[in-house]
């Protein structure tokens, strides 16, 4: 069929919302008509060449939400008509990834750059004559998809679609920083560095998790404003700044955890985490670097004297399949505020525009919102 998606043909160029045209479903696939697509920051990765795709164009997109209208053989848990969120992450359940309980590290997770079916190793959505890499073999950022079954998690159709594409990686990512990587403990200090849509869901698992105090540290004045509405105890423009009054409130304690969810990862930075963290205490590295990047600046006497951890994370380091619908289940619940975390809808010729005031620090999360005049 043919429709719309926004692409990128080349590195440092804006998304380009043109025509293409997607596959029907083959065995193991489902076609999805999208609802909603949540603009995260690792697809402005795709824009700079930090996440290298494996040509181009590629197609944007790995955080979305809506309705199930067709499937392929052989496909038994997805029916017509379900609501359902994309996990950026596929989960086949049986690798030997998923059999150790690391569904989060499904061996299919290798083919995500590629931009080929996992069904059959075909391209399935081709512009201007070219094949397209789609994001995580998702690609969010068009009105329709087709997808393996891997990557489809079905959801309780009363969650509204815009609520429920930030579950597909930002949330997800975010809460389970700190419930299942940093395993924040009642009564321990934890310190968010960076507050964009996962930095608040690592907040909101921090709170759940009965931190005694989150610090909350970004540059932008309106972001550290909505921590403190969102749970955070205190709020601080860098790192830097947060030093003294951190060691002032935790008797020179420190933060027992701290998740790192800046845009970008650079590695003369990662000592300054470290400063910030408590003896024995942990660091989450939770958001991208470059894959080119390979320096790290880091005191490694001081890292072994205090016995401090560093530890890198992806998709919250949890399981989709459960963790999906159970933070859906808490938002039903009332335990977890998903609302607040959309800053703006966008149409999705307006992708340029989200990701410029993604970048200039006016969005916790922008959502890409698909109606009847977009397909």
């Amino acid at each position: 069929m043919k429709t719309k998606g926004a692409l990128i043909w080349n590195f440092d160029e804006p998304w380009s919302v043109e025509e293409i045209e997607i596959g029907e479903p083959r065995k193991g696939e489902v076609k999805i008509q999208m609802e909603a697509s949540g603009m995260c920051h690792s697809d402005h990765h795709l824009v700079t060449g930090g996440i290298p795709m494996g040509g181009f164009p590629v197609l944007g997109g790995h955080e979305g939400a809506g309705i199930v209208t067709e499937i392929g053989e052989g496909v038994e848990d997805f029916a017509p008509g379900d609501h359902v969120v994309l996990s950026f992450i596929p989960s086949c359940g049986k690798c030997p990834s998923c059999q150790a309980g690391l569904r989060n590290l499904c061996d299919l997770g290798a083919l995500l750059l590629n931009g080929a079916s996992v069904s059959d190793g075909s391209f399935r959505v081709q512009a201007r004559g070219q094949n397209v890499y789609p994001m995580t073999l998702l690609g969010t950022f068009s009105p329709y998809m087709v997808v393996h079954e891997s990557s489809v998690v079905k959801i309780d159709p009363s969650i509204p679609f815009e609520v429920a594409c930030l579950v597909g990686c930002g949330v997800t990512t975010g809460y389970g920083s700190a419930t299942h990587t940093a395993q924040v403990q009642s009564g321990e200090d934890v310190a968010i560095v960076g507050l964009g849509g996962v930095g608040i869901s690592a907040l909101q698992g921090a709170v759940n998790s009965g931190a005694r105090y989150v610090f909350a540290i970004d540059p932008v004045e309106w972001k550290r404003e909505q921590a403190l509405k969102f749970g955070a105890t205190h709020a601080f423009p860098s790192v830097e700044e947060s030093m003294g009054p951190v060691a002032e409130i935790t008797a020179g304690g420190m933060a027992k955890k701290t998740i790192v969810t800046v845009g970008e990862v650079h590695g003369d930075d990662v000592d300054l985490w470290m400063g910030i963290t408590a003896k024995a205490g942990t660091v989450v590295l939770t958001a991208m670097g470059s894959l080119v990047e390979n320096k790290v600046t880091l005191n490694l006497a001081m890292l072994t004297l205090l016995q401090k951890n560093l530890q890198g994370t992806i998709f919250g380091g949890g399981n989709p399949q459960h963790d999906i619908p159970l933070l859906l289940s808490m938002y039903r619940a009332g335990k977890l505020d998903l609302d607040d975390m959309v800053t703006r809808q966008y149409r999705l010729e307006q992708i340029n525009d989200g990701y410029r005031d993604m970048l200039e620090g006016r969005n916790i999360r922008g959502v890409i919102r698909y109606t009847d005049a977009d397909r």
